[in-house]
């Protein structure tokens, strides 16, 4: 019975993929926090290790709650997490492996210096939390930000170190908002203006930008800006931080507490989130476990360098069995297509829709740019001139049951707009379950471009990315009746007007060998 929550610091050290997660050891509810250590050769198939942290000391005792990891000189990795005390104060604190020659890491000791930071001043102690991975500025010294709300602003507070262990905090921040609350789980890394490639946490160059991603709402929501390591300014070039459902997010669903880092030996950033539960404590209970982490993901800057762009890591595609194809298909306006002959309960789906003469297209209102709530007023049930179009996944035999990912294109003044949703309200016909309805714009043209989709489902997972990733919705579902082999798949259009499935490629997934500690021996 366990449960598994934020991503903590996840890193590529010496040949072998480190997770870091939190974790209970003893039962699916909050509560014992540790941080949980996973190791991967290829980012899909894991082994299982004992927890690199437990609740032991003054300073953790009530749990080891998010951080980060970061390798400093000469190949020496470190863990900084925040610790809370018996008072419920957050306090940062530091860690490192026992053995360094040992490849798994699997043994960490926690420094004799601990704290080595607490809240002090203008810091409230329960808003001080979750050190990002550090990096390095001209001057030599290391850097990192932790999550807090000072005066009512979020804010990202940063901090200087010259040998990774004793830390000074900056007369400013990082950066700040008063649009918002509380600051968790930032994270701060460049991309590069060229290419798919990352960039590592310490570069220094031209030709890049920087990301600030940071978790409030539960939502996690970026700004991309530009960043002098000299004097530490970091300036927003999109909109800054504020609540709403217009702002740039890493995923527009069920996801939260992510981690980036930079993958050296591909080189480029890999991206994790935590996808919580939707259904009660009593659920947990009963299938002895709560919370699971998202598929890894690619994280670049976009061609237009306005937005990111998410793609599963390439690694996925091992997972991949039978294939059932089809091409250059009109579907018409009502029509639903049973996509057959793969295992739709775990599936990885590519689909390419086409679309002509959008001047029928229905008009955009110019108060309805909150894609969530247009989505839900449009939901996949309403028939439009284009759209919905789309996929039925998880879907029972009779369609009781669905969880419908789709577009929707609309008439703007000077553009088409093109919507895409994530409708969980008929995915289970359990009552006590979460069933939003989740929707972002896609910032492409769908009189030039076609409109893209890839969802991967497992089980009660679905991560869908539309428009080669320029968005991603993540949708956590409950079904009872479309689930193994009643689980089937569909390809949709509820609109009034044809569209045409250029390509359609779909995979039955195999399953990933997670293998716990001792039952197998680990050769790295």
């Amino acid at each position: 019975m366990l449960l598994f929550t934020h991503i903590e610091g996840p890193m590529y050290f010496k040949g072998v993929y480190h997770l870091f997660y939190q974790y209970n050891p003893y039962g699916p509810l909050w509560g014992n926090i540790s941080w949980g250590h996973s190791i991967s050769h290829d980012l899909v198939n894991w082994f299982l290790l004992e927890p690199a942290l437990t609740p032991t000391e003054p300073y953790d005792i009530t749990g080891c709650l998010s951080g980060s990891t970061t390798i400093l000189r000469g190949s020496k990795p470190i863990i900084l997490y925040t610790g809370q005390d018996v008072n419920k104060s957050q306090l940062q604190n530091l860690a490192f492996p026992k053995n360094l020659s040992d490849p798994l890491l699997k043994d960490w000791i926690k420094w004799s210096g601990n704290p080595i930071l607490a809240p002090v001043n203008d810091i409230n102690p329960s808003q001080f939390r979750d050190p990002s991975t550090a990096w390095m500025g001209p001057d030599g010294k290391w850097r990192i930000v932790i999550g807090s709300e000072i005066k009512g602003q979020g804010t990202a507070l940063l901090y200087y170190s010259k040998d990774g262990y004793n830390w000074t905090r900056s007369d400013n921040p990082l950066h700040f908002s008063s649009e918002t609350g509380m600051w968790e789980c930032p994270d701060f890394y460049p991309v590069s203006n060229v290419g798919k490639n990352g960039i590592d946490a310490s570069f220094q160059g031209n030709n890049t930008m920087h990301v600030l991603k940071v978790s409030y709402n539960s939502h996690e929501y970026y700004v991309i800006g530009t960043y002098d390591p000299k004097t530490d300014l970091f300036l927003a070039v999109t909109h800054d931080f504020r609540v709403s459902n217009t702002q740039f997010q890493y995923d527009y669903g069920r996801f939260y507490a992510s981690k980036s880092f930079y993958d050296s030996a591909k080189q480029r950033r890999v991206l994790w989130g935590w996808v919580n539960e939707g259904d009660s404590q009593s659920d947990a209970i009963k299938k002895g476990w709560s919370g699971l982490q998202s598929f890894p993901r690619s994280i670049w800057l976009s061609d237009t360098r306005k937005q990111l762009v998410q793609w599963p890591v390439e690694e996925i595609k091992k997972l991949r069995g039978k294939q059932v194809s089809m091409e250059n298909r009109e579907l018409k306006g009502g029509s639903v297509l049973e996509v057959p002959g793969i295992t739709a309960s775990q599936a990885d789906i590519e689909v390419l829709f086409s679309l002509t003469n959008l001047s029928d297209a229905e008009l955009m209102d110019s108060d309805m740019f909150d894609p969530q709530l247009l989505c839900a007023q449009k939901n996949a049930s309403l028939s439009g001139s284009f759209g919905p179009f789309g996929l039925l996944v998880l879907a029972s035999k009779n369609l009781t049951e669905q969880t419908a990912v789709f577009f929707r294109v609309f008439k703007g003044s000077n553009k088409f707009h093109v919507l895409m949703c994530s409708d969980q309200s008929r995915s289970s016909i359990a009552e006590e379950v979460d069933k939003s309805i989740y929707g972002a714009f896609l910032d492409l043209d769908p009189l030039k471009e076609k409109i893209s989709l890839r969802s991967l489902v497992d089980h009660s997972i679905v991560e869908s990315f539309g428009g080669e990733g320029l968005a991603c919705i993540t949708a956590r579902v409950y079904p009872k009746l479309a689930i193994h082999e009643h689980a089937k798949l569909y390809v949709f259009n509820k609109g009034t007007k044809s569209v045409t499935i250029s390509s359609l490629n779909a995979w039955t997934m195999k399953k990933a060998q997670i293998v716990p500690m001792g039952q197998d021996t680990i050769a790295f």
